[in-house]
């Protein structure tokens, strides 16, 4: 049961294709993990535009799979890369998307065997 990913919004843009659903998940689980760790690695380096450009990239993931406390927050991510802010400014908000995406990583493997 789905408790850190919803996929209505999936299974809507896809009119309920089974194919389509399991593309978006193992792009999800494959892809994102990485992505986190460039923007981890943005941050810790202060290089804004690399973590930009992940948090970016990420963002419509999150809103696809209904994460929207993720979604929020990677906005802040954003903001704050775009202000070339401090570090300590974004961390605990970075951990906190960082967590949840592993979370809803770790739920998604387990529902669909992957």
């Amino acid at each position: 049961m789905a408790i850190n990913y919803n996929l209505a919004k999936v299974y809507a843009l896809s009119d309920n294709d089974p194919e389509f659903v399991m593309q978006i998940i193992t792009l999800f689980v494959t892809e994102l993990p990485e992505d986190v760790k460039q923007i981890d690695l943005g941050i810790k380096t202060k290089d804004h535009k690399l973590a930009y450009s992940y948090a970016h990239k990420i963002k419509p993931s999150l809103d696809l799979l209904g994460m929207t406390v993720a979604h929020q927050e990677i906005l802040e991510v954003e903001a704050w890369t775009k202000a070339e802010g401090k570090r300590k400014e974004i961390v605990d908000t970075f951990e906190s998307v960082k967590s949840q995406i592993d979370k809803a990583v770790k739920e998604i493997k387990k529902d669909f065997d992957l």
